[in-house]
């Protein structure tokens, strides 16, 4: 049985308020506690917060279970899409946004939890580049038009291969790039389209200039050198 640590009584009290809160407004706040409360363990293991309080059975048990369910909550999420867009119903869109976030954000906590932050920042921005260049294509074909907005997006390529060489001077071209897309993608108003375009490329634009700032570690899994004892 699980000691009753500081976690345990947390999500306890997050569970006892979703109760409460299903109970008394009937607003559907509910179900985001009811999630929380269940997932705050296995999230801070994952994040390295709270290993102490989660034994490696566990955390094998945790890992398994989360990528049966996030499997088969992409799949139902597809088949939810493909059955409101047969019926005519726009809200297939929704479900596409919710398909396409979960990928992302997996892709992205895949790349961070590896710690070495400046090849993960290159690589972040030049996967941006490359999703948005296949969403182009899909949308426009083999066109005139089609290259002309894939230029910017060819660029970002090129700043993410650079970033190699010159990362704090690339994120800070990132940073401002971002500012850029974001007010130039939220001036067209706030829908689900483009909230979710605003997702999907400037919060792992941001995270990736974070990345670039980040002393590197040549081997972030090596501990370092014990100390010569010969030099003073």
């Amino acid at each position: 049985m699980l000691k009753k640590d500081a976690i345990f009584w947390w999500a306890a009290g997050i569970f006892v308020l979703a109760s409460a809160v299903a109970a008394i407004t009937q607003n559907q706040l509910w179900l985001f506690l009811m999630v929380a409360s269940y997932l705050l363990r296995p999230t801070l293991a994952s994040l390295g917060v709270a290993r102490r309080s989660t034994d490696e059975r566990q955390m094998s048990i945790q890992y398994r279970s989360g990528n049966v369910a996030f499997a088969v909550m992409m799949v139902a999420s597809i088949g939810l899409a493909i059955w409101l867009n047969a019926k005519g119903d726009p809200g297939w869109e929704m479900f596409n946004i919710v398909i396409i976030v979960g990928l992302a954000t997996k892709a992205l906590f895949n790349a961070l939890l590896v710690k070495n932050y400046r090849d993960v920042g290159s690589r972040i921005i030049m996967a941006v580049g490359m999703l948005v260049l296949l969403f182009v294509a899909a949308e426009n074909g083999f066109s005139l038009g089609g290259l002309i907005e894939s230029a910017p997006w060819l660029l970002i390529l090129g700043v993410g291969w650079a970033s190699r060489k010159y990362p704090r001077t690339i994120a800070t071209v990132i940073f401002a790039v971002t500012a850029v897309l974001l007010f130039l993608i939220l001036s067209k108003g706030i829908t689900p389209a483009q909230l979710a375009t605003a997702l999907l490329v400037c919060v792992p634009l941001t995270v990736a200039g974070v990345c670039l700032i980040i002393p590197e570690r040549s081997n972030p899994d090596e501990d370092p050198p014990a100390p010569d004892p010969t030099h003073s």
